[in-house]
């Protein structure tokens, strides 16, 4: 109970739900919900007494951080996209701008339970004569999905 401990003592403090419960994910935008009439659906005994439909994708990690880089090197990290839902979903990823070094190499299609999108950085430094110490990269990398947006933080500092 939200209201009592485990004892049966009325709370001092209010508790934190989990994002889960919430029904939200951190670092997603939801997307107006247009019903697609080709679009499967799943109507079991199971999934009708959910409050919400099951859809969409987890990043495993939620953010990415690549450390102190090089300067002239390129790096790459894996990220995987897991899909939640009961049905095969679609995404797609808005490739961030040239000046960020940052490109995002995946398959397209449908996915089933996962798919891994690749990272990958060239660690440069733009506009800078003065280059004697750290520049820092930080980016948020969009991923449109039928029923969100998500966002992937990347960042790096280039020595």
């Amino acid at each position: 109970s939200l209201t009592v401990n485990a004892a049966g003592q009325t709370r001092k403090e209010k508790v934190i739900l989990p994002s889960s419960l919430k029904g939200t994910k951190p670092n997603s935008i939801p997307n107006k919900k247009a019903e697609d009439p080709s679009a499967g659906k799943v109507k079991t005994s199971s999934l009708a007494t959910t409050g919400q439909g099951l859809s969409g994708f987890y990043l495993i990690p939620p953010r990415v951080t690549f450390g102190v880089l090089k300067e002239g090197c390129t790096y790459a990290t894996t990220v995987i996209m897991k899909n939640v839902g009961v049905n095969f979903s679609r995404f797609r990823v808005k490739q961030p701008p040239p000046h960020t070094g940052l490109t995002v190499m995946y398959t397209p299609g449908p996915v089933g339970l996962q798919v891994e999108l690749e990272i990958e950085i060239f660690a440069m430094v733009i506009g800078r004569k003065d280059a004697g110490g750290l520049e820092e990269v930080s980016h948020n990398i969009e991923i449109l999905t039928e029923t969100d947006t998500l966002l992937l933080p990347v960042k790096a500092n280039i020595l």
